[in-house]
């Protein structure tokens, strides 16, 4: 085996894992109607564990009954219900010795699927760009959305802070904060979106304003060993090439501000992680998240090849890797590698009848024979 630097040890967090492998939170619409997880879902996260995967990040689990789902089925963390739902995924997941974490996504403006309400919020009353997704039912431009008030703001906060709690109740092993991908965070933080005149408005120290809130709720809220991160990212689902406007220096003030919370890793997501992320000659994403913070960082973006993934380990640009399609096609992928085993391409092609899910540029079929 060529890759040994990919299955050291590591600590994630207050998490021990045994290797660098991640798999990444990637959209699986699967849930009952009522946002609680099925026995799809566990078998899906099965896999990855038999696989040999050190961790896993959930799909985004939204966080209340108002306006933070944004896809039909898609799973919640608001009840009870949903936190028995999510349980015997967990334990299950656990009886492999792997880890798993509940990413908590409020979608915002870019809902476009909720049980509870026809209503969109954001930021501001701006609607994000692009086109909703057909893969999720969506169709057309998204709906101009309603700007958040001050007592919402509050709401979304305990939120995110209620649903953290259910999350360890439910036995996971930390929580994500989904702050990246044109997301209700990530729309706070982009200028295009976030045209408030108060304090989380204006500069791009007030607009991450509301991320550094949801970090110090959530950290106040679950226990001393309970893992804390967050996903972070430039592209959105609906613009995959954003930038943010100031390069390197939005990023340096953005991971240092992440780096003085209670974090305990910062994942970053790219096109390719491997890429200069703010134009020619300059850091990769992944490498400006290290530079300008202390934190571990989780790196995503076609990994797959493990020459990449092993080098930017290597190079000490990231602590981890997180994989998305390459981790569909090979669900046992770091046990494959770790054989010497071919590693299987991903397929859209693989079916009679396709069943895609998209989720921040990366893509699930669900093998279903016609």
């Amino acid at each position: 085996m060529n890759y040994e630097n990919l299955y050291t040890e590591q600590n994630l967090g207050k998490l021990h894992l045994s290797n660098r492998f991640i798999v990444a939170p990637m959209t699986r619409i699967t849930a009952t109607d009522d946002g609680s997880a099925t026995n799809k879902m566990r078998d899906y996260y099965e896999r990855y564990a038999k696989g040999g995967f050190g961790a896993i990040i959930t799909e985004g689990i939204y966080t209340d009954q108002l306006y933070s789902q944004g896809y039909l089925n898609q799973p919640g963390l608001t009840n009870d219900n949903h936190v028995n739902a999510w349980k015997e995924i967990v334990d299950t997941v656990h009886n492999h010795d792997t880890a798993i974490i509940a990413q908590l996504m409020h979608a915002g403006g870019q809902s476009q699927g909720n049980v509870y309400t026809n209503t969109t919020v954001a930021p501001s009353d701006i609607a994000p760009k692009g086109e909703q997704l057909g893969f999720y039912g969506g169709s057309g431009p998204f709906e101009k959305p309603k700007s958040l008030t001050k007592e919402d703001i509050v709401q979304i906060r305990e939120s995110f802070v209620q649903s953290a709690r259910y999350a360890e109740e439910a036995g996971f092993d930390g929580v994500e904060i989904h702050g990246a991908n044109g997301y209700l965070l990530d729309q706070f933080l982009t200028d295009y979106t976030n045209h408030r005149t108060d304090e989380y408005g204006g500069s791009l120290e007030n607009r991450l304003k509301l991320i550094t809130e949801v970090i110090k709720d959530v950290k106040e809220a679950v226990s001393e060993d309970f893992t804390v991160g967050i996903r972070i990212s430039q592209i959105k689902v609906a613009d995959p090439a954003y930038k943010w406007p100031d390069g390197e220096s939005s990023a340096q003030l953005i991971f240092s501000t992440l780096n003085e919370t209670d974090l305990d890793y910062i994942h970053v997501t790219d096109g390719d992680a491997v890429q200069p992320a703010f134009g020619e000659g300059t850091k990769t994403l992944t490498a400006a998240a290290k530079a300008f913070s202390d934190l571990p960082i989780i790196a995503n973006g076609q990994l797959g090849d493990p020459e990449k993934a092993s080098k930017l380990i290597a190079e000490k640009d990231a602590d981890f890797v997180s994989l998305g399609t390459s981790a569909l096609a090979n669900p046992d992928y770091p046990n494959r590698l770790a054989k010497g085993e071919e590693l299987k391409s991903f397929d859209f092609e693989s079916t009679l009848l396709p069943i895609a899910y998209i989720k921040d540029h990366e893509i699930e079929m669900d093998l279903v024979k016609a």
